[in-house]
C-alpha cells in the first residue's frame, strides 16, 4: 500500500512539473487571436498598424486578416513552427518561427527569410525577424 501511495505522489509531482514545459496542443492554439504587440527588425510597430489584424487557427490551418487575407497551413512542435503560405500574397512561401503560449498570450517570433529558426523572442536591426504577441479575441 505504501508503494502505491508513494508512486501516486511521485506521479502527481512529475505531472505538475512537466505541465510547466508541456507541449501546446492544437486545441490550445485554435481560435481567433488579436495582436497586442508587434515589432520588426528591432523596432516596435505602432498599434495603428495591427489594430485590425487577426490570426485565426483551426487545426493545422491558419488565416491572417490584415491588409489582405493570407491562408495556409503550419506544423509545430518543440516550440518551433513551419508555416506554408497557400493563398494570398504569401502563397508558396515558407516561414520558420518559434512560439510560446503563456498566461493567455501566444507569442510568435517569425524569421521572414525562412532560412533558420529565431534564437529568441526578440528582433534585431538588420534582420528579417518579426515578433507578434497575441491574445484570444
Amino acid at each position: 500500500m505504501q508503494k502505491i501511495i508513494l508512486f501516486s505522489v511521485l506521479a502527481l509531482c512529475f505531472a505538475c512539473n512537466s505541465s510547466k514545459g508541456r507541449q501546446s496542443k492544437i486545441e490550445d492554439l485554435s481560435g481567433t487571436w488579436l495582436p497586442v504587440r508587434q515589432e520588426y527588425a528591432g523596432a516596435a510597430l505602432p498599434a495603428a498598424v495591427y489594430k485590425n489584424q487577426q490570426l485565426i487557427i483551426r487545426d493545422h490551418l491558419y488565416t491572417v486578416i490584415a491588409e489582405s487575407t493570407d491562408k495556409g497551413e503550419f506544423s509545430y512542435g518543440g516550440g518551433k513552427m513551419d508555416i506554408y503560405g497557400k493563398d494570398g500574397v504569401n502563397a508558396g512561401k515558407h516561414y520558420t518561427a518559434i512560439y510560446k503560449l503563456e498566461n493567455g498570450e501566444l507569442t510568435i517570433c517569425y524569421n521572414l527569410a525562412g532560412d533558420s529558426y529565431p534564437e529568441g523572442f526578440q528582433t534585431r536591426p538588420a534582420t528579417k525577424l518579426f515578433l507578434s504577441v497575441f491574445k484570444k479575441g
